[in-house]
């Protein structure tokens, strides 16, 4: 658009006005002058844009809520791993990860049950899946077919016993990783002094007579005696089945007084002779064996590592070991033999698929089984995640870098431990009920109660104590059978 300006211009001629006619007449000139100027001008165009916008389709999923007590964060996050890779293949599966104390699973399930709402699995120790099998909690058909689905096979026999229910003849849980207990031992000390390897019970009270005082060695061994951990039990059972001192016989009568059960408990209570005095678990015995302060030590395949650069302390930072390559003069007795049989020890963990559990939660069991999947789990502590499968132990033993500090020797008796490991869960003429009431002895922290009143307060002898620990037993018993 053009815009026009007007200018006027007047021009005045004045004259001076004379007689004379010829003169000029005065005029004013009125000129317009038009100016074309541009004048920016906006003009608005509007664009009509079609944006193409993905509406998320919602799709039903089923939620696999998944107890476990490998709870620290580290743990936590490969086990959250392993199952969004899961998730990944299976997008109408949500597996929710909840880390949960070892300490508080038969708490934890027993408020779930009572709010109806279980999870769908479990990981726990074999001696929760006794329990939970007596209150038929667990859904055997799922682990049984679970197993299949791996392939019975590959499996260790021995955890598949120690898993299957003897009321039903099915297995009640999936046998997943585990660890052997052993007497670890100063082999370059032993082999000097002319002492036989801490495996019958005469070898470990020769050694535990001559090892105080030698070289740097203030102790024989660091006793479990804490009436407050589960350690004294993991040991003292060990000691009870290698003289065939078992909680209850074939009949199902309590037998935790029998003459075997009282020279377990002597045996076991005068060790502390040459031990670390006061109350004591599994740290301060582990300390004291790196500090080459103990020369024995009792304590599961989770020490190899520590045995190299050293544990953690509680306060922050690690133990010092004075004695250089400890690991390579450590000698391993996971065998015991005492004057009426012999036996091994150790833990198995399972993971446990629960009654109203989503079939789907199969397929999660079974992928944490499978492959490298499996491998990343027991990566986490490969020392304390002895492998259940055949077909993973190769895999296993190249887990650690720590491992070339042992014997082929010990390594192998490592791997095929599950085979001999016994519990006094695992006796096969036990019921459910039994089982159940051996969960609870070891729940109640009835032993260490023991052993603490024989070997520390005095206030026990071991007939007593065997008497006291009959009564106690005899008690759960019939709140069992009720």
């Amino acid at each position: 658009m053009k815009r026009l300006v007007t200018i006027l211009a007047v021009g005045a001629v004045l004259a001076s006005l004379v007689a004379a006619c010829a003169a000029p007449t005065p005029q004013v000139i009125e000129k317009e002058v038009i100016v074309e100027k541009e004048v920016p001008v906006t003009v608005e165009v509007v664009k009509e844009v079609v944006v193409e916008k993905e509406v998320p389709v919602e799709i039903e999923k089923t939620v696999v809520e998944f107890w476990t007590t490998d709870n620290e964060e580290e743990r936590v996050t490969v086990y959250e791993a392993v199952a969004a890779a899961f998730m990944v293949e299976h997008p109408k599966i949500d597996v929710r990860i909840v880390p949960i104390e070892e300490a508080g699973v038969s708490q934890r399930i027993a408020t779930a049950l009572a709010a109806n709402r279980l999870p769908d699995i479990v990981r726990m120790g074999i001696e929760r899946v006794a329990t939970f099998a007596a209150d038929e909690i667990l859904d055997e058909d799922a682990a049984e077919a679970v197993i299949a689905s791996i392939g019975e096979d590959d499996f260790r026999a021995g955890p598949l016993k120690m898993v299957t229910n003897p009321a039903t003849g099915k297995r009640a849980a999936v046998p997943f990783d585990g660890w052997i207990q052993a007497i670890w031992y100063r082999g370059d000390v032993f082999e000097g002094a002319g002492l036989n390897p801490p495996v019958s019970w005469d070898d470990i009270n020769a050694a535990c007579d001559a090892l105080p005082g030698m070289g740097n060695l203030l102790y024989a061994l660091t006793l479990a005696t804490d009436p407050g951990q589960n350690y004294p039990h993991q040991v003292f059972e060990q000691v009870a089945m290698s003289n065939n001192a078992w909680p209850f016989d074939e009949a199902g009568n309590v037998t935790m007084n029998t003459p075997e059960m009282v020279e377990a408990l002597k045996f076991y209570g005068e060790l502390q002779r040459c031990a670390m005095p006061g109350p004591q678990y599994w740290r301060g015995a582990r300390e004291a064996y790196e500090l080459d302060q103990s020369g024995m030590l009792f304590y599961s395949t989770y020490i190899m590592d520590d045995l190299v650069e050293g544990s953690g302390l509680a306060e922050g930072g690690k133990v010092q070991i004075p004695v250089e390559d400890l690991a390579l003069k450590t000698g391993f007795a996971p065998q015991m033999k005492g004057p009426n049989g012999s036996a091994s020890y150790g833990q198995l963990v399972t993971f446990g698929i629960m009654k109203g559990a989503d079939p789907e939660a199969q397929e999660v069991v079974k992928w944490f089984l499978t492959g490298q999947n499996y491998q990343d789990v027991l990566a986490l502590a490969p020392f304390g995640k002895v492998p259940v499968l055949k077909s993973a132990v190769d895999g296993w033993k190249d887990l650690s870098p720590f491992f070339g500090y042992y014997s082929d020797d010990t390594m192998a008796q490592i791997a095929n431990g599950f085979e001999t490991m016994q519990r006094w869960l695992f006796r096969p003429d036990y019921g459910p009920v039994e089982r159940a009431v051996i969960g609870d002895i070891e729940g109640r922290l009835l032993i260490p109660q023991a052993i603490s009143a024989i070997a520390l307060e005095g206030t026990m002898t071991p007939e007593t104590a065997a008497e006291w620990l009959q009564e106690q037993v005899e008690a759960m018993l019939a709140e069992r059978q009720e």
